[in-house]
């Protein structure tokens, strides 16, 4: 099922969809099959007997960026990967037993994680790479865990999963050869006189009576992977799901490097116009597929499409480090902040960049002038070190409003009580705009805390600038 896998389960779940090699069936969805189609069928008469379905050419491009991608995911659980064309991967797992509580607990997290991506596998476990290899290809998935049991659990093994040239397993059936058992058995000396060297190789590499080394899988030092579509795509939702694929994908890239990522750039090609760019900017490095997930879906929904989608790509230039979550007295994750952090990315996702700022302080007297915007998070630092700074509201009116004046004291709506007060501020000669004014806070009747003050000079008139609560 891989050649249809990786144009994306969920769509071959919905209509009837097979995929083609020339002229040849070589996948079919569950709604293909249930209608009679198999592999290796030709299209023509796949057609004939299901004439809605959808046939998708086979691209053993993407497949082998798929696998790629696979094995770049798979780095989260070993540091040890290596390919096997067209859909195989190799995974040294004994250094990460103790890692990750085991053996069982190991392959649940692996076949979650597959699952989760939308791909269907085979798993084989044994002390050799070809034994685990030839384990899974016989759907045999009973662990193996010592080299001497390699002989009996291999022994069933079918000859047509033995990948020997075509000469060799001709050759042992000619004799009446089944399994993998029938050539163990063989004599060695008889073997080697009478058939090719490969043999033997290949049953001791299986059997660990040979080296058997592979070439390790080196993932790139920045993530870019595009999502195949079985057609065109206009609907968000089915985006949306080929996405959740992609960042699951780079969630585990980052989990093998103990990274995160804080700007991510989606490209969404279309077959007649120039594709649609989102790039979306966290508060801070993430790897959580489904916070990210979360946000391009806000993104997505005050975007309006010119045309359907073809394929979604997905590409993260730079990597940074994110320390894991610390954990309390009791093992439960600690927040630190996160929340709001998570409230700002949505927002940002859904109003745009600009329409969410943070708040920094300025050295400068001049109110107005006090502060200036900021990337979310960035004023932080400056806030926590502003306890000599006075006491300073923080809604402040722009322009400041002129308030009445009643026998020399301030009114808004009655007449406004003086508890501090006051505070010069005299500066800003140099640019031009300088200020002389006397600030007060002045409490209501009602309660309201008002930062007013009086203007030095040009009429000495009150003005409401800010609000304290």
């Amino acid at each position: 099922r891989y050649p249809l896998e990786t144009l994306g389960a969920e769509r071959a779940a919905t209509v009837p969809l097979a995929v083609i090699s020339d002229t040849v069936i070589v996948a079919a969805g569950a709604r293909a099959e249930s209608a009679g189609v198999q592999v290796p069928m030709s299209a023509s008469a796949a057609c004939a007997l299901v004439p809605n379905l959808i046939l998708a050419p086979r691209d053993e491009a993407a497949e082998a960026a798929a696998l790629e991608g696979l094995a770049a995911w798979a780095g989260q659980f070993t540091s040890f990967v290596s390919l096997v064309p067209p859909h195989g991967l190799l995974l040294e797992i004994g250094g990460s037993l103790a890692l990750f509580g085991g053996l069982d607990v190991l392959l649940a997290r692996v076949r979650h994680g597959i699952d989760a991506l939308g791909y269907s596998a085979r798993f084989g476990v044994a002390p050799t790479p070809l034994g685990a290899w030839l384990l899974a290809r016989a759907a045999l998935e009973e662990p193996v865990t010592a080299v001497q049991r390699l002989p009996a659990c291999l022994a069933p093994v079918p000859l047509t999963c033995l990948e020997l040239p075509v000469r060799i397993l001709q050759s042992l059936r000619s004799v009446g050869i089944e399994c993998f058992g029938d050539c163990s058995r063989l004599p060695r000396d008889g073997v080697a006189r009478r058939t090719d060297p490969l043999l033997l190789a290949y049953l001791d590499r299986a059997l660990g009576k040979r080296a058997d080394p592979r070439l390790p899988y080196t993932s790139p030092p920045t993530f870019q992977r595009r999502s195949s579509l079985p057609g065109e795509v206009k609907d968000t939702q089915t985006l949306l799901i080929a996405a959740h694929r992609l960042l699951l994908e780079l969630a585990g890239y980052l989990q093998a490097r103990a990274g995160g990522v804080q700007v991510l750039e989606w490209h969404l090609a279309h077959r007649r116009n120039p594709a649609t760019r989102l790039t979306i900017e966290l508060v801070t490095p993430s790897r959580d597929a489904g916070h990210l997930l979360l946000l391009l879906r806000e993104r997505l929904a005050r975007v309006a499409l010119v045309e359907a989608v073809v394929y979604l790509g997905i590409r993260v230039r730079d990597i940074l480090p994110l320390a894991p979550s610390s954990q309390d007295l009791f093992g439960e994750e600690g927040v630190a902040g996160g929340d709001w952090r998570a409230l700002v990315e949505r927002l940002r996702s859904r109003l745009g960049r600009s329409a969410v700022q943070g708040l920094k302080l300025s050295a400068e007297h001049r109110p107005e002038n006090a502060w200036r915007c900021c990337a979310p998070g960035q004023g932080i630092a400056s806030a926590l070190s502003s306890a000599h700074y006075p006491d300073r509201p923080l809604w402040l009116l722009d322009p400041p409003e002129v308030l009445r004046s009643v026998a020399g004291d301030p009114w808004l709506e009655g007449r406004l009580h003086l508890i501090r007060g006051p505070e010069r501020i005299e500066s800003g000669w140099w640019d031009g705009h300088d200020i002389a004014r006397d600030y007060f806070e002045a409490l209501h009747v009602s309660g309201a805390r008002y930062w007013i003050y009086r203007e030095l000079r040009e009429g000495r008139d009150w003005y409401l600038h800010g609000v304290f609560a």
